[in-house]
């Protein structure tokens, strides 16, 4: 009866036995002298293979003859088991190779010499060549790299020198266009600023808190207009793009930058105190303050195929 309820280890000296699993058992008498009491949930200790009541069950509570026989059964059969690995040699978990560095002869993928991995060419090294300095890492293609991504590398690198080159002179040419920043004293910009907004002209819809004064100007052969530089105001809220339509047609100035692909005919912002163009997206609050000039200038963005493939 007591086989039947042993069948599986388990984590203390007794098991229950289970009335369920054996029809027989209606109940068994504990064991221990002087108890001798008839208990029909009764426990089965694994050590001496004797019942016991609840009150008996432990080994130390029935002072087991065989205390600590179950443990050492469990032990052994758990170091009866096979290991992860059990009967491969290290050779057979790694994958042996000559380092990947000119003129060395170690031999990595060993216990003794595991090797080091370089991602960027792909490679693997000894200790004393894992360095990308010491394996010429950047003139190597990496293992498995397709060549025409390094062509394609190469043509982009040489079409941001262009694009600089082709930018910078088209400032240069247009310098006589832009204007010198203004007085940069605070006395002196808070009374420009003042006299600013006595004639500036805008969106009357704009809230007075979110005014940014600005001095609008434009090449003089891009405008229709007699006038080609002006006073406005626009919302700090607005992105430069908007700004850019506004001050177009301020000035009566063709703005095509919606309906012509060729960079070389749309319009940019310049910003002369900050000394660059401005992206469309950028807001007016983040970019520009009162008594800032702004120049609207036609071709001066990056021009379009420029990477021949």
């Amino acid at each position: 009866m007591a086989s039947s309820s042993t069948a599986e280890p388990q984590d203390t000296s007794y098991v229950k036995m289970d009335k369920e699993s054996d029809a027989t058992l209606i109940g068994k008498h504990c064991q221990l002298e002087y108890c001798n009491q008839l208990d029909f949930l009764p426990f089965f200790c694994q050590s001496c293979k004797k019942t016991f009541c609840l009150d008996h069950r432990t080994e130390t509570a029935h002072k087991c003859a065989n205390a600590g026989a179950w443990a050492e059964r469990r032990r052994q059969a758990q170091l009866a088991k096979p290991s992860a690995g059990e009967g491969r040699r290290m050779r057979d978990l790694v994958s042996q190779k000559p380092c990947a560095a000119d003129d060395c002869k170690t031999v990595v993928g060993t216990a003794l010499v595991p090797g080091v991995h370089c991602s960027s060419c792909n490679r693997d090294y000894c200790l004393k060549h894992r360095l990308k300095e010491e394996h010429d890492c950047k003139s190597k293609i990496p293992i498995g790299a397709r060549p025409q991504q390094f062509d394609v590398t190469e043509q982009t690198r040489s079409a941001f020198a262009k694009l600089k080159a082709w930018g910078a002179a088209k400032r240069e040419s247009a310098g006589r266009a832009l204007p010198k920043p203004k007085p940069s004293s605070a006395a002196v910009r808070l009374v420009a600023v003042n006299n600013l907004k006595k004639v500036a002209k805008g969106d009357t819809k704009v809230p007075p808190e979110k005014r940014v004064y600005l001095y609008v100007e434009a090449e003089a052969e891009t405008t229709t207009a007699k006038n080609y530089k002006g006073e406005f105001f626009y919302s700090k809220d607005w992105v430069i793009g908007r700004v850019l339509d506004a001050a177009a047609k301020s000035l009566q100035i063709e703005n095509v930058n919606n309906q012509s692909p060729d960079e070389r005919d749309k319009l940019r912002v310049f910003h002369v105190e900050g000394g660059r163009v401005l992206e469309f997206n950028e807001k007016v609050g983040s970019v520009l303050v009162s008594g800032n000039t702004i120049v609207l200038l036609r071709g001066i963005g990056p021009p379009p195929d420029l990477i021949e493939m």
